[in-house]
């Protein structure tokens, strides 16, 4: 992810794009396919889908420590209770802080 982002020269501020100009906003269908075609090439064959990848960013956020807020912020949603949807505890997470408060 970290080189294609870097990789763009546009100033759209959509993560995903079209490749053609003027540059737009990927459609949901579009980035399916291409998750599919990606999976199904490294070998996984569970279902991918993007509104996961909100899920997993979310997650990885909370076990590294972010605060709800900034993730709030980064996902866009006015209001905190939303997130906490997202922002799941993982089972590592979980079990971490059983064992420090109990």
């Amino acid at each position: 992810m970290k080189r294609y982002v870097d990789a763009r020269e546009d100033d759209e501020p959509r993560l995903f794009v079209t490749e053609r100009r003027p540059k737009r906003r990927m459609s949901i269908d579009s980035l399916r396919y291409i998750i599919k075609r990606i999976s199904n090439r490294v070998g996984i064959r569970k279902s991918i889908y993007p509104h996961q990848l909100r899920h997993s960013y979310a997650t990885h956020m909370v076990d590294n420590g972010a605060p709800l807020e900034m993730i709030q912020s980064l996902l866009g949603h006015e209001k905190s209770e939303k997130t906490r949807i997202y922002a799941h505890l993982s089972g590592k997470l979980r079990y971490d802080l059983y064992t420090k408060y109990f």
